[in-house]
């Protein structure tokens, strides 16, 4: 199952694909092929922005992510943000400068836990667009990636840093698997063998999104149904 929300910021499309599902890796493999190839920038590198915190369950997701990338020695890849030396709201913005130095001809994709409505937990989102960071710190950071991904790890609401703090960690290793496995392939699809466009094929709706660090609005509908972070 797909779903679409509409970025105010970028008005591009986000696409929700449910995590648990055994094809999962394929069809967010298959956007991010679309989005690599769709891209603006002709980038001659991929850089992984792994975001959260290795202390909170709920807010592993990036982290576990960037563990995993890590782990497979991608080419023309690199991964920021790990379970050894995590990247948060309190050192992104020296990570984000450091990335520009560095890297200077690359195609960023931020990587996000965030929380949502109950029809939505254990969807993973993707789409053209940065995730902006640094509600969490009170903090003003600019916006991070040109691609984003989030997986939805709980619910919005009330007691949201105590719902980070009780998320069931079989939640988050979801989607860090269906995640991963889609970075996998759109790696294969795109630096390999292409395939044609499935955009057509997913058929998205409504609704709003939040990373944990800074709400991104996409749509109007009501405060319940938002997916949102701390």
């Amino acid at each position: 199952r797909m779903d679409k929300n509409m970025d105010t910021h970028l008005d591009t499309p986000v696409y929700y694909i449910e995590g648990r599902t055994d094809r999962a890796g394929n069809k967010i493999g298959s956007l991010l092929t679309e989005l690599y190839a769709k891209s603006d920038s002709n980038f001659e590198e991929l850089v992984f922005l792994c975001i959260g915190s290795d202390r909170i369950t709920g807010d592993s997701l990036g982290p576990l992510i960037g563990h995993r990338l890590a782990k497979e020695h991608l080419n023309r890849c690199c991964i920021y943000g790990t379970l050894a030396n995590p990247v948060h709201a309190l050192n992104l913005q020296e990570t984000v400068e450091s990335v520009k130095k560095e890297h200077p001809n690359s195609l960023t994709v931020a990587i996000d836990a965030s929380l949502g409505s109950k029809k939505h937990q254990g969807f993973v989102t993707v789409g053209q667009g940065s995730l902006e960071p640094g509600l969490g710190v009170k903090k003003k950071l600019p916006p991070v990636g040109d691609i984003s991904i989030t997986g939805i790890v709980n619910l919005s609401g009330a007691f949201e840093h105590f719902l980070l703090q009780t998320t069931r960690l079989s939640t988050v290793m979801e989607l860090a698997d269906a995640i991963v496995s889609g970075i996998l392939v759109a790696h294969r699809q795109y630096f390999g063998t292409r395939r044609p466009s499935l955009l057509a094929f997913f058929h998205p709706e409504e609704e709003r999104r939040r990373s944990l660090t800074k709400l991104t609005p996409l749509s109007a509908e009501s405060a319940a149904a938002r997916p949102k972070g701390s």
